[in-house]
């Protein structure tokens, strides 16, 4: 039988969590701010959200909008104190002014989290040499996952680069996954599908009256049959 496609979905509390994991998601990215893209949460909601559902959570670290460190000390201090609340996955990506990785960044913060798995997210769009930054960063502890429209706009414009990217995954630098979000929609979901992609990250696509509401089960539930139907 064919494994499952992965189904991850933004949640800003426990209620989105538990209406996320009712609809089918197999894992939540947590996040807080959704006004600057999603910033850091709380420990404390992390620890509502972990007390909630019981599929894999993913937490963001990024203090700041946009795609700078920002305050390095802070961010692991962060870290750790996610890691000591049992956190065990991750989200991050750093850049700096002139959209080259800041690998120092990234590695100062990899160090914090002991080999637990992270995702390299969008950062990746939004960098000079995308190419360059999959190469710098092969081989970092704990990186499986790569969060990507394929472009710094949404999927539509990005495809072919996904597409692509999904055609290399053999070679250095492209092993990890390939985690399909930021204007994704559903009509993209079979041709990603058909090219070996797997992973699906969905943000207000789950919240039929935006980022204002709650995550609807029944909108991750249609999510759900869409990326199963065609695996």
């Amino acid at each position: 039988m064919s494994k499952r496609a992965v189904l991850e979905v933004i949640a800003l509390d426990a209620e989105d969590a538990t209406a996320a994991q009712a609809g089918g998601a197999d894992r939540l990215e947590l996040v807080t701010d959704m006004a600057a893209d999603g910033l850091t949460p709380a420990t404390a909601a992390f620890r509502a959200i972990r007390a909630a559902v019981d599929i894999p959570l993913r937490v963001m670290l990024r203090l700041v909008d946009g795609f700078a460190a920002g305050d390095l000390d802070r961010l692991v201090a962060r870290a750790r104190e996610l890691r000591d609340a049992g956190a065990d996955q991750f989200v991050l990506g750093f850049l700096d002014p002139h959209g080259g990785l800041d690998l120092s960044a990234v590695e100062r913060v990899v160090a914090a989290l002991d080999g637990c798995s992270w995702t390299f997210h969008r950062a990746i769009d939004h960098a000079a040499d995308r190419d360059a930054l999959r190469k710098q960063l092969d081989g970092l502890p704990g990186l499986d996952t790569y969060l990507t429209a394929g472009s710094a706009t949404d999927v539509d414009d990005g495809l072919p680069t996904l597409l692509t990217e999904a055609a290399r995954g053999g070679e250095p630098g492209y092993q990890q996954r390939i985690l399909v979000g930021g204007g994704l929609r559903l009509a993209h979901v079979p041709r990603l599908l058909a090219a070996g992609i797997d992973a699906f990250h969905i943000g207000g696509a789950a919240r039929p009256r935006g980022w204002s509401g709650p995550v609807s089960a029944e909108a991750v539930a249609e999510w759900r049959k869409a990326v199963d139907a065609a695996v």
